[in-house]
């Protein structure tokens, strides 16, 4: 008798899961719709809470969302902060991005609208608890995205900025920004 191994907990990850046995994304789905207090990130059937960020990190968010908005006001994109849900079926993993921007038509899920397929642009406000993460694993799987062009991680505890531009061979193109 064959039996199944769980699969890793990503080792930045291991100390935030919540639950002892990995769940199938539709479980995960499922409890995540009827919680309406908490959000939670879903990676290989472990899951993460996505905890309240602090004034320095919203701050940072609301900025990086108002400049974008104002940016993208003459085109066909727009940007939402991290409420909304983004789906990486190939990487089993859902995700709640800082800020989102998405071009042309979203690609929604057809019955709650709540979960986006086809995003442009992502953006992360490093965390102690989240940086390891956010510069690592969530980036791999974020890559499997074929929609997603750039990626930008932003420092929270002094002006820094990654920012990360897919080219045409599929590769990413990495500049820094250090200080204001």
């Amino acid at each position: 008798m064959s039996t199944a191994t769980k699969p890793p907990i990503p080792a930045t990850l291991e100390n935030r899961v919540v639950n002892d046995e990995p769940m199938s994304a539709e479980a995960y789905l499922e409890r995540e719709r009827a919680e309406t207090e908490n959000r939670h990130e879903f990676i290989d059937g472990w899951i993460i809470p996505v905890t309240g960020a602090s004034y320095p990190h919203n701050l940072i968010v609301s900025n990086i969302n108002g400049v974008l908005r104002s940016a993208l006001r003459d085109t066909d994109c727009r940007a939402t902060t991290n409420d909304l849900r983004v789906a990486l079926p190939a990487a089993k993993t859902y995700a709640y991005p800082d800020v989102v921007v998405v071009c042309g038509e979203p690609e929604l899920d057809e019955e709650h609208l709540d979960m986006l397929y086809n995003p442009r642009v992502l953006v992360e406000t490093l965390s102690p608890t989240t940086e390891g993460y956010d510069r690592g694993e969530k980036f791999a799987r974020y890559r499997q995205l074929e929609s997603l062009q750039e990626y930008v991680l932003v420092a929270q505890n002094r002006p820094y900025v990654e920012h990360y531009v897919r080219q045409d061979d599929a590769s990413w193109r990495f500049t820094e920004t250090a200080g204001l």
